[in-house]
């Protein structure tokens, strides 16, 4: 007893620091926007803020349907604030310790400054401007834009979806508790994408507040280094200009990932396979388009003034390339024939699924003088009939039964039939062409010639009598 209460107890404290750690976590992302950093956490959270850009991506690239990553819209808020906060951290580091050096910043900030750009503030400012234009003009304008589109046509499909899922339901064909499952993902579905559609304006913001964030810290830089620290202009240029620059870059290469990881997931087709394997299966799936790429190249690299080495090396590898993967297909296309032509001795005796027979939910089995009963090329109106009679039950009971598989059964005695539920004989008879079955109610004065027999339906005394002894 004293075991079980601990586990509950376990789990209880489990399931609650699982949840706490939501609102700690942007708590703690808003609080550096207050709260003073040292440069070396600073270090420690933009190597963070990069690793959690790398995971977003990869993940997406992983996953096989955009709801697979269903919280994508949650994260790339969160990694908006976090880099958001990082560049206001930062900043009032820059500004106050910017005077002491490059390194007042952090290493980070430092590495991005001099290693990237090569320490020169110009080509800074112009990578900077690049990468700006890049995540906010193309990348993030085209993620909102698949997503919006995608919100759109999911919500007009979702009336169409939601009546095949009842037309399943009511066949029998899904149970209750599939239906509800697909019914909450078309609605998930729904969510997510109106979700990336705002979502990524978030992202569009970010890349004009990295923009006014550049220009603040430039101007702010150049009045604090000259007017409280005494430097001169070009020094506070330099420290100011390069730590700004770091500072930007170590921000918005993180948001350009995010925001390659967003197109991703916005713009990839539900399927099996992830997006590696999707790439791989489909645009080095023809080795003829390969070879005439490369073929197309090679001619180019013959062009006089043309860099030889460069084209003619890539064809080399694309002519490679393409006669690899047409051996590979025709041995994979011999074995396939192979297989088939030849199956083994452990294929053809080995029991499967595929074994055994499938079983209808209602069946009629009739003999063989019943036939012509069935056979339309005989004028058999039994299949209008059973139709009719379905048609006529689900409107009275508001219920869709299954469908009636009607088989010949030779085991069956010539004029015999037999009704099966799940394989299961519900009821058996027999019955006569070209004869009327007379039922009699209880008030019949004559009497008919013909075969006695009992009404299977009510179990009244019945004659089958010949179509000869009634007027027509």
């Amino acid at each position: 007893m004293n075991s079980l209460l601990q586990t509950l107890k376990y789990g209880m404290l489990r399931g609650g620091m699982r949840g706490l750690a939501g609102p700690v976590l942007i708590v703690m992302i808003l609080a550096m926007m207050v709260l003073p950093l040292p440069p070396f956490l600073l270090d420690i959270l933009f190597t963070f803020n990069i690793a959690i850009a790398i995971m977003v991506l990869l993940v997406s690239m992983n996953t096989n349907r955009a709801l697979d990553f269903a919280a994508f819209p949650t994260i790339l808020l969160i990694t908006t604030l976090l880099r958001l906060s990082l560049n206001v951290a930062s900043t009032r580091v820059v500004l106050m310790e910017g005077h002491t050096g490059p390194d007042a910043a952090g290493k980070v900030i430092e590495a991005f400054g001099h290693f990237l750009v090569g320490g020169n503030y110009a080509v800074g400012i112009v990578v900077f401007a690049i990468l700006v234009v890049i995540n906010f003009v193309v990348i993030t304008k085209g993620a909102g834009r698949i997503a919006e589109v995608g919100a759109r046509f999911t919500l007009d499909a979702m009336p169409g979806k939601q009546m095949a899922i009842d037309a399943d339901l009511n066949a029998g064909l899904i149970g209750e508790d599939v239906a509800r499952k697909r019914r909450a993902e078309i609605a998930q579905e729904a969510d997510f994408y109106g979700a990336m559609d705002g979502a990524s304006k978030f992202v569009r913001g970010d890349a004009v507040a990295g923009i006014i964030i550049l220009l603040i810290n430039i101007i702010g830089g150049l009045i604090v280094g000259v007017l409280q620290h005494d430097l001169d202009i070009s020094t506070a240029a330099k420290y100011y200009t390069l730590l700004t620059i770091g500072d930007g870059l170590v921000a918005q290469i993180p948001a350009l990932v995010i925001s390659t990881a967003a197109g991703l997931v916005v713009s990839r087709v539900s399927s099996d396979e992830n997006i590696g394997q999707q790439l791989v299966g489909q645009l080095f799936k023809q080795p003829q388009v390969i070879m005439l790429t490369a073929a197309i190249i090679g001619m180019m690299g013959m062009i006089p003034g043309m860099p030889h080495f460069a084209f003619l090396s890539l064809a080399g590898v694309m002519v490679w390339l393409a006669y690899f993967l047409s051996q590979k297909s025709e041995k994979a296309s011999v074995l396939e024939q192979a297989e088939v032509v030849m199956p083994t001795l452990e294929e053809a005796t080995e029991a499967s699924w595929e074994d055994v027979s499938q079983v209808d939910v209602l069946g009629l089995e009739v003999g063989y003088r019943l036939i012509s009963l069935v056979d339309k090329t005989q004028d058999g109106d039994l299949l209008r009939r059973i139709k009719g009679i379905r048609k006529k039950f689900t409107q009275d009971i508001g219920f869709l039964p299954p469908s009636v598989h009607i088989r010949d059964n030779l085991d069956l005695r010539p004029n015999a039939y037999r009704i099966t539920l799940k394989g299961v004989e519900v009821g058996v008879g027999e019955a006569y062409p070209n004869q009327f079955l007379a039922i009699d109610p209880g008030n019949v004065t004559g009497k008919l010639s013909g075969t006695q027999t009992t009404d299977p339906a009510f179990g009244l005394p019945a004659v089958w009598a010949l179509l000869s002894l009634f007027p027509q």
